[in-house]
């Protein structure tokens, strides 16, 4: 079933073949309610605790291809939701740092990735928008949220030639692709609408 979703995904357009591995080895379903795991393979998104959903695996794919993963990379995720974008991650080798907002999710998500034994370097509940900066420079960070506007402390986190791929705008998002190339230079690419869950931010 993963190797008819990674077909899907081809078919759609997805040609980054360690991406498509990943999809092929991390096993969706685990990260999904019971009530949805027969249609785990599917290419859409499905609900998840607190009002959240697991992205369509399209957009796993699509965002995780934009970032162009090394072994060894230092990866911020903001949105761990399910925490299946942050094992496609660790799938690819990725040093992967993940924060997520909602309570509920994190103590759900961090018990299952012990359970399964993921390893991500750290898995942080707090406000995305911040980031994190005692551990940045990051050699990529990816939002699983739209934001209504791009978090400055974001982009201040990568390293030169670093990669933030964030789905931006309120109700629909453009996926913008921002690279760093100096201290104050960043390249932008605006890559075709999504729809995400509201990254939310801390207010006090």
């Amino acid at each position: 079933m993963r190797n008819k979703l990674a077909d899907v995904l081809i078919a759609k357009g997805i040609v980054d073949t360690k991406v498509l591995d990943a999809i092929r080895t991390v096993p969706r379903h685990l990260f999904m309610d019971s009530s949805f795991e027969g249609h785990a393979y599917q290419d859409k998104a499905f609900p998840i605790a607190a009002d959240q959903t697991i992205s369509q695996p399209y957009t796993v794919a699509f965002q995780t291809g934009l970032l162009e993963v090394e072994p060894g990379h230092k990866v911020l995720e903001i949105g761990t939701g399910s925490g299946y974008q942050t094992a496609i991650l660790m799938q690819l080798k990725a040093k992967v740092y993940t924060i997520e907002r909602q309570l509920e999710l994190f103590k759900k998500t961090n018990l299952f990735f012990k359970k399964m034994g993921y390893r991500p370097k750290k898995v942080i509940f707090g406000d995305g928008y911040k980031g994190l900066p005692e551990v940045a420079p990051f050699d990529s960070i990816i939002v699983t949220a739209g934001a209504p506007e791009v978090p400055k402390a974001l982009l201040s986190q990568l390293k030169i030639g670093g990669r933030l791929v964030i789905p931006v705008g309120i109700d629909d998002q453009i996926m913008t692709l921002f690279i760093r190339k100096s201290e104050k230079e960043f390249e932008k690419k605006e890559l075709g609408s999504f729809r995400f869950v509201p990254l939310l931010e801390d207010k006090n």
